[in-house]
C-alpha cells in the first residue's frame, strides 16, 4: 500500500463547487489527521503482556500515550499521513491558481455588467433616501474561491500543525518541522 491516494483529474469545475470541495478537504482531513490518536493507537503493538484482569478495576485518569517504536512511525508518516497532506496541498494549489487565473465561463459575469450599468445609470438622491448611494457589487466566483483557498490553507496550516504535534509527542520529537518533513518526503517521491 505504498500509494493509497490517486491523483484524480482536477478541473475548474470542482474548485467552483464549493461543497464538493470543502467536503473532500474535510473528510479527507477527518480520515486521517482529526482521527490521529486513534491512528497512532493502531500502530501499537497489543498486549505484550496478555489481559490483566485487575486493570480494569481502577479508573485510568491519565490517558495512556504510551510510546510507538520509530519504524511504525514512520511508515504511517510514509504511506499515509504525507500521501493524504499532498493531495490536499495539489488541490489547494490547484484550486488557487484557478481562484487566481481569468474565468471566461463565469455564469454570472453578464448579470454583473448589467448590474455595475445600472448602479452608473441610477441618480442618487440621498437627501430622500440616505441608503440609495449604497451599491453592493456581486462577487465573481473567482474572487469566492480565492477567500475560500486563504481559510482553506490556514486550517491546513492549524491542523497539519495540530497532528505533528501529536506525532512528535507519541513517536519522539522530530528535529524538523512539519513543514520541513513534508518537502522532504515530497522531494524523494518520484516525479509524475
Amino acid at each position: 500500500m505504498d500509494r493509497p491516494f490517486e491523483h484524480a483529474h482536477l478541473s475548474p469545475q470542482f474548485c467552483f463547487n464549493q461543497t464538493a470541495l470543502r467536503d473532500f478537504l474535510r473528510l479527507s482531513r477527518s480520515t486521517v489527521d482529526d482521527s490521529i490518536n486513534q491512528n497512532l493507537n493502531a500502530l501499537l503493538t497489543p498486549s505484550l503482556r496478555g489481559f490483566d484482569p485487575s486493570s480494569t478495576s481502577t479508573r485510568q485518569t491519565v490517558p495512556s500515550n504510551r510510546s510507538i517504536s520509530a519504524q511504525p512511525c514512520d511508515d504511517f508518516k510514509r504511506r499515509v499521513l504525507f500521501p493524504s497532506w499532498a493531495v490536499r496541498s495539489d488541490i489547494l494549489e490547484y484550486c488557487s491558481a484557478v481562484a487566481t487565473a481569468p474565468d471566461p465561463d463565469d455564469p454570472d459575469q453578464i448579470q454583473r455588467q448589467v448590474e455595475d450599468t445600472k448602479a452608473m445609470e441610477r441618480v442618487v438622491d440621498e437627501r430622500l433616501d440616505p441608503y440609495s448611494a449604497r451599491y453592493f457589487p456581486s462577487e465573481a466566483r473567482t474572487e469566492s474561491l480565492a477567500m475560500l483557498m486563504r481559510n482553506e490553507r490556514a486550517v491546513e496550516k492549524i491542523i497539519r500543525s495540530r497532528t505533528w504535534d501529536l506525532i512528535g509527542e507519541r513517536c519522539g520529537t522530530s528535529k524538523d518541522s512539519a513543514v520541513q518533513a513534508f518537502d522532504t518526503w515530497r522531494r524523494e517521491q518520484p516525479r509524475k
